[in-house]
């Protein structure tokens, strides 16, 4: 039995993975990253099976989990997975979900009144399903004393108000609907343009290309730091093949970009890679192998 939540220190700050669910993807790999080579795929399968490729299904594993960071005073919940009663038919693997994520958000130390900001990299129905919970028929903010920060480039390209969206896609309105409205109807929203600073250490940046307003989250410290980096890297055989966008990025060629961008900045800084979807151990180191990269996973304290 898997741990479903882990502890990394980093400088002063303390970081928890807090997890949603874990699994095999609902598409072939070759589906899910449309640029995959077989033959270089081939050479990764030593260290992805088992943990994060499946042979047998030829599916990718990955994981749907937020981050709990802790520094100083300051508690900040970084993506809110899927969350739960969430209509999702064109998503099977969100759609529906009864889950216990709250009660393991409190067994990694932390009540919804307790979350001071929380953080969605991007506006995907994977990151920001916990935004909100069903209360007497309605969708309200989970947690009632933060600040959700959005980028906002992300939100206009999302609000299904905007032209003829909610015509053209009412399952993304929505999920819009249902899981950022409330947020930004309560006042508890705060929009964000370029870079951000939440405080000495925290700085939010951009990285478009999943999709076209995501956001990664920088924790500065003397020992390297971290990167938070939602989507824009999905899967670890990415790190080894930057060049891989998955099928929902909105551009493929800038989401190679900011790929690239996140890890030299880790190459170069010594800072601790933390994604989004990787299957455990869920975080690397990432070093420099030829002219490309390689993860070196790094277990929980």
């Amino acid at each position: 039995m898997h741990s479903t939540s882990q502890t990394w220190r980093v400088g002063a700050a303390t970081i928890t993975r807090v997890e949603e669910q874990v699994g095999p993807n609902d598409l072939p790999a070759g589906q899910f990253l449309p640029e995959l080579d077989r033959s270089r795929f081939a050479r990764h399968l030593p260290w992805l099976v088992p943990t994060h490729y499946d042979l047998e299904s030829d599916r990718l594993i990955t994981s749907n989990h937020s981050w709990l960071i802790r520094s100083g005073s300051l508690t900040l919940l970084l993506d809110t997975c899927a969350g739960n009663h969430k209509e999702r038919p064109w998503l099977p693997r969100f759609h529906q979900l009864d889950l216990p994520f709250l009660e393991r958000l409190e067994a990694a130390g932390a009540r919804p009144e307790d979350i001071d900001i929380v953080l969605c990299t991007h506006l995907h129905a994977d990151h920001v399903g916990w935004n909100t919970r069903l209360e007497n028929g309605r969708w309200v903010p989970t947690f009632p004393n933060a600040r959700y920060l959005f980028s906002r480039i992300e939100n206009e390209a999302w609000d299904p108000d905007v032209g003829d969206r909610r015509r053209a896609n009412p399952g993304r309105a929505g999920m819009y609907d249902d899981s950022v409205l409330p947020v930004i109807r309560s006042g508890q929203a705060q929009l964000l343009e370029g870079e951000h600073a939440i405080d000495g250490i925290l700085r939010v940046e951009p990285t478009p290309g999943h999709t076209p307003g995501h956001v990664i989250l920088k924790l500065l410290d003397e020992s390297g730091g971290a990167v938070f980096c939602g989507d824009t890297i999905h899967h670890p055989v990415q790190v080894c093949e930057p060049d891989w966008s998955t099928r929902f990025c909105a551009d493929p060629v800038q989401a190679r970009a900011s790929r690239r961008q996140v890890l030299e900045h880790c190459a170069s800084h010594g800072s601790l890679l933390f994604p989004t979807h990787f299957a455990a151990p869920h975080v690397a180191a990432i070093e420099r192998e030829g002219e490309g990269y390689r993860p070196r996973f790094v277990h929980a304290a």
